[in-house]
């Protein structure tokens, strides 16, 4: 039960172990918000990689068999501290065969600053065999204090939840990276802030049951903490265009691999221009 609990958990790996986001001044030259709270200069982010309506649907395969489903959306826009946020959610469940022996079925929230790329709230209720786990945070992204139930915790301008931090990455500039150059990054979990960095590895075409695409790959150097220890390299694949939708993941298991692919999507950004016809 111990490797079917990890395995579980790493059906998820793509979300927990993609670090959140650069540091990046909140004093941005020319970026200024009024509103009725008086919010101070908030950073601005250029995003021409996702809006609302994307849906991204991947199929997570063990080995051969195919373990579960994976949807991640931004069905709507809603307001948090007079700010329109995107609302994200991401769930994950178990099919199949994989259900007979160990149920997965979690989901996560997040709402993303459409202007800042950063989170205000986010929400994780974890279903996981006889598992359960539920979390709930507030970002103070003014005074810089995350909130969890009645304890607040200091935390670096701009951090983000795990969902966040990879469609924060989707906004980065990869064009002229060099393979091996690292990103800094930051992720808060639970009650501690994270450091760490995203390595860029370099450039390739690959085919999903979405398509075939050329592809920017990445490497999350995942330290110790967080929702996982660092057991195995995970890779990443996302179109080499502004878009940047993630195509493909790889991560090994004591037990196996752990693949996670593009299935199917829709309310993308048009065109994809990675896409190889």
């Amino acid at each position: 039960m111990t490797e079917l609990r990890r395995t579980g958990w790493v059906l998820l790996v793509w979300w927990n172990l993609v670090p959140p986001q650069s540091t990046v001044s909140q004093d941005d030259p020319g970026v200024h918000d009024t509103v009725a709270m008086e919010i101070p200069p908030l950073r601005t982010v250029e995003n021409n990689a996702f809006r609302v309506g994307e849906y991204l649907l991947f199929n997570v395969k063990y080995g051969f068999l195919k373990a579960g489903e994976a949807v991640m959306e931004i069905p709507e826009l809603e307001e948090i501290s007079n700010r329109e946020c995107y609302r994200i959610e991401f769930g994950v469940k178990s099919v199949g065969l994989f259900s007979l022996f160990y149920r997965v079925e979690d989901r996560y929230e997040t709402c993303l600053d459409v202007k800042g790329i950063f989170p205000w709230r986010y929400e994780q209720h974890i279903r996981e065999g006889s598992y359960r786990r539920d979390v709930e945070a507030e970002f103070d992204q003014i005074n810089h204090v995350a909130r969890t139930g009645q304890e607040e915790y200091p935390i670096p301008p701009y951090v983000h939840d795990v969902v966040s931090a990879l469609y924060y990455i989707r906004t980065l500039n990869f064009k002229n990276a060099r393979p091996g150059e690292k990103f800094p990054l930051h992720q808060f979990y639970k009650d501690t802030t994270y450091a760490l960095d995203v390595k860029f590895r370099g450039r390739q075409t690959i085919k999903v049951s979405a398509g075939k695409f050329r592809c920017i790959i990445v490497e999350p150097l995942v330290q110790e903490g967080g929702l996982f220890k660092r057991s195995g390299r995970i890779i990443i694949w996302m179109t080499d265009d502004d878009q940047k939708i993630p195509i493909k993941m790889t991560t090994k298991v004591p037990v196996g691999t752990i693949r996670v692919e593009l299935r199917d999507y829709r309310g993308v950004n048009e065109p994809i221009q990675a896409r190889v016809k």
